[in-house]
């Protein structure tokens, strides 16, 4: 009997050995709450989000009713939601979108643009203050700390995860690029606005002095936008829910972790902290088989190849002339186009152009019989572009795109057409240096070289790093707490004012002591005479 219950023992531990090999993470899975931004800001997270769950962990989102991509209860993540509906609407910002291209190309009058300027800071406004919502849901809240949540991930483009994050003891992780109205690096890291431009300027790191003038004009205000938001939303809830001794500035720049949507390929040099993690790029991954009908679309492009044109998620259709004139642009081309493009179909089309309303971008850009990418700067198509070695015409629009495009452009990988000004004829010729002028596709597959060639892919450095902090319970060792420093102190001023005034107080006493002994010499020498 011994000898038959040995066999079955060892059975049972290959069994159980063989369970822990496949399912090595299972039991170290974390419980995650997670507080996305949304629009394209939601397309990184949901990234970040799908990997957690792939290896694990729980995740719970906490959202407004109204949303624009996030899904209530999906297979890799549950919701909570606030009934709150002040949040940014979908239909407003495209509308935005396309008078804000009416202007610049003329046809809209300076009034009109400024009523929708005021509309879209209320809107933002709201959208800031939907944390404000979800705090005062007691119930909502106790089943959160109910939760036992190990860490809180967060967008800090909105500044109330780092509230829910203090309010609930939570250690704090962020998916960044933005801090409410700054970009992140401001936040932590010492930023020389000497050769760090700001975004807005259009300027690279080599900045002449009227350029370094402007960049700290352009620095100064975006930092008062900040500070005003802060102030007049995020602080009062501050002190409604977590008492008066919480400064909302210390809280934003308390966070333990900051994975930055970038990498240095991409950015300028600048100095940074131990506790900012680059992972630009992350969502860029090989390309997959792409459709039926638009693999046999690609394929008859011959040796000429495929454009790919796609300006974002906020642009559906473009002014009716500017569409003409690309339209007319594109059928002059032997290439074929991918463009992708909802309004009403142009007159002037060419039989080389496909018209979609989505496109798997990623696996197209990964296509070899991809040419170029006419792109409107956004910094997920740009990386894409940059991970498979795409060439850019890049036609920026707002926001940070015009400075995105100008970081490929110094690189030699890209050229930036002006809205404004944009035409059939320059966008024609744009078009053609790009494609027949080599040295924007060696530049960009030589960025694209350097960006893959890392001992860790960015996606797994950024899932490595969010379990690091819960493994740990935070990463307060690479934390700096020079943010609670006052600014006299930060930059040593009242080091230099007690040295400056040592040092006056010795010139004083060596003048005074001159000039006693120099009177009690003389005074010696008038008496002797």
């Amino acid at each position: 009997m011994q000898h038959a219950r040995f066999p079955m023992r060892l059975m049972c531990f290959c069994g159980a050995l063989l369970l822990l090999v496949i399912f090595p993470a299972g039991c170290q899975g974390g419980n995650i709450l997670v507080i996305p931004i949304e629009g394209s800001h939601w397309v990184n997270m949901d990234i970040l989000i799908r990997e957690l769950h792939s290896r694990g962990h729980n995740v719970t989102i906490v959202c407004p009713s109204k949303t624009w991509y996030i899904k209530n209860n999906t297979s890799y993540y549950h919701t909570v939601t606030i009934p709150e509906d002040k949040t940014m609407d979908k239909d407003f910002i495209n509308s935005m979108t396309f008078e804000i291209m009416k202007f610049k190309r003329g046809s809209l009058p300076l009034t009109n643009l400024l009523n929708l300027t005021v509309r879209m800071f209320e809107m933002f406004l709201d959208a800031h203050n939907v944390v404000g919502e979800l705090l005062k849901d007691e119930d909502l809240m106790r089943r959160l700390k109910d939760s036992k949540f190990d860490l809180l991930l967060t967008d800090p483009c909105g500044g109330g995860g780092a509230i829910v994050a203090k309010y609930l003891h939570l250690p704090l992780v962020y998916n960044v690029r933005w801090l409410i109205a700054t970009e992140g690096h401001f936040a932590i890291a010492p930023s020389p606005l000497s050769y760090i431009p700001i975004t807005g300027t259009g300027y690279t790191n080599k900045m002449n002095f009227f350029q370094r003038f402007q960049n700290m004009i352009v620095f100064w205000i975006g930092y008062t936008q900040h500070n005003l938001v802060i102030k007049y939303i995020y602080q009062k809830i501050c002190d409604k829910y977590l008492g008066p001794d919480n400064d909302m500035h210390h809280l934003l720049q308390s966070a333990d972790l900051w994975l930055m949507r970038v990498d240095f390929v991409f950015e300028f040099p600048r100095p940074t902290m131990p506790n900012a993690i680059y992972i630009g790029g992350f969502q860029c991954q090989p390309a997959k088989p792409l459709p039926d009908h638009l693999e046999e679309f690609m394929q008859s492009s011959g040796e000429h190849g495929v454009i790919l044109m796609s300006l974002g998620t906020f642009v559906s259709k473009l002014p009716a002339d500017l569409t003409e004139e690309i339209a007319t642009a594109f059928a002059k081309l032997p290439q074929k186009v991918i463009w992708r493009y909802k309004g009403a179909k142009p007159s002037t089309l060419g039989n080389n152009t496909l018209l979609v309303d989505w496109m798997p971008q990623n696996d197209l850009l990964g296509h070899p019989k991809m040419k170029l990418f006419v792109a409107h700067g956004g910094t997920n198509g740009l990386q894409e572009a940059m991970y498979h070695g795409v060439p850019i015409v890049g036609i920026p629009l707002f926001f940070d795109q015009y400075d995105n495009l100008v970081r490929l452009s110094e690189r030699g990988a890209a050229i930036i057409l002006e809205f404004s000004s944009l035409g059939q004829e320059n966008f024609l010729k744009a078009t053609q240096e790009v494609l027949t002028n080599s040295s924007y596709r060696k530049n960009i597959q030589r960025l694209s070289r350097l960006h893959r060639d890392q001992p860790i892919a960015p996606l797994d450095n950024a899932i490595f790093w969010i379990e690091f902090v819960m493994r740990h319970k935070g990463a307060a060792h690479l934390r700096t707490e020079s943010y609670k420093m006052p600014w006299y102190i930060y930059y040593s001023l009242d080091v230099y004012l007690f040295l400056a005034g040592v040092v006056v107080t010795g010139l004083i006493m060596f003048w005074t002591t001159s000039k006693c002994l120099y009177s009690t010499l003389c005074r010696k020498k008038v008496k002797r005479e």
